[in-house]
């Protein structure tokens, strides 16, 4: 990816996540500043930004930070430079396609809600189109 800086603000804005969890998941070690100004402000990079919407994306499934955090080291075993052997690759994939699996499930879940939710909707707009006045002409 590429090696331009970004200051904790814009990769906000670009995330839709706020400063304060932002810093909460920099101190519980989920995403790391690639570096720091010489004022002392955290400096992102592109590949932080992809972490960070892995998290983001991770977080309504209900998936924990232990879970985010392993997820994570995962992926960053996959891609990392270091040769993997076979057995070790596979393991990789494996938690991987565990985790696969449990957003599918709660995506199919949260399908289940919404259409739900929608019905509710759908039941009350009915209620009050019913006992709506009638239209002065």
């Amino acid at each position: 990816m590429d090696d331009k800086h970004m200051q904790i603000g814009e990769v906000a804005a670009r995330t839709e996540l706020s400063l304060r969890t932002i810093r909460h998941y920099e101190e519980t070690g989920l995403v790391i500043p690639s570096a720091r100004s010489q004022g002392g402000f955290r400096l992102y990079t592109e590949t932080d930004v992809a972490r960070l919407m892995v998290i983001r994306r991770m977080k309504p499934l209900g998936f924990t930070l232990e879970q985010m955090r392993d997820l994570l080291d995962a992926t960053d075993r996959l891609d990392g430079d270091d040769a993997l052997g076979t057995g070790e690759r596979e393991a990789l994939l494996e938690r991987i396609r565990t985790y696969q699996q449990a957003a599918a499930e709660q995506v199919e879940k949260l399908r289940v809600q919404l259409a739900r939710a929608e019905d509710f909707a759908a039941t009350l707009a009915a209620r009050l189109e019913q006992n709506a006045p009638p239209a002065r002409l």
